[in-house]
């Protein structure tokens, strides 16, 4: 059984000082709004509902802690990029994002959530220049590939590792749908595998 699977919503916060002290390591879910964040979470969880998942761009607004079996949490940060969003709340998510991913502790590694049909936007390159000094491993789940035929998939899946094979950090890149599971247990293995333990 997947170590993913019976993850339990903590808590969710909007500044990072309301972070509760870690009680285990943390990796985190990053990407630009509607890019399927919360979908790839669920479909990770295998529970339908347990990140909220929403048509909307920029629902998720605040920093959201599920809690795993093992002690380990998966963070679910808020989506950026979207333009309908107040100047003053994106301020406040960037501030969030960047305070979170600079200098939390527990975080062990973080997952960039791309739409496979728009990846590397400026944003997303802004993401990992943040992330990178820490050193921390990060993979890219290339989402809804499902809308991508098969050398299309290929095609971007290529342009993305040879983007990030000179970044200096350890950045993986797979395809992924949350609609047809496909890439499930390839993102199982890498993520689990940063906790040093891929099974439950």
């Amino acid at each position: 059984m997947s170590l993913f699977r019976h993850a339990v919503f903590e808590i969710s916060v909007a500044k990072p000082q309301d972070l509760p002290e870690p009680t285990g390591p943390e990796i985190a879910f990053a990407g630009r709004s509607n890019a399927g964040k919360s979908s790839a979470i669920n479909t990770l969880v295998g529970h339908t509902r347990l990140a909220f998942v929403s048509k909307v761009p920029g629902r998720t607004q605040l920093i959201n802690l599920f809690r795993l079996k093992n002690g380990a949490a998966l963070v679910d940060l808020p989506g950026y990029g979207y333009a309908q969003v107040p100047m003053a709340v994106r301020r406040q998510w960037q501030a969030l994002l960047e305070i979170y991913l600079a200098r939390r502790q527990a975080l062990i590694g973080l997952v960039m959530i791309m739409d496979a049909r728009r990846p590397l936007t400026d944003l997303d390159r802004q993401m990992l220049n943040w992330f990178g000094p820490t050193g921390k491993p990060v993979h890219c789940l290339l989402t809804k590939a499902d809308k991508l035929t098969r050398s299309e998939q290929a095609q971007a899946l290529r342009a993305v590792q040879a983007e990030v094979a000179d970044a200096g950090v350890p950045i993986t890149a797979q395809l992924f749908s949350s609609l047809k599971k496909t890439g499930l247990e390839e993102a199982e293995s890498v993520i689990g595998g940063w906790l040093g333990n891929p099974e439950c």
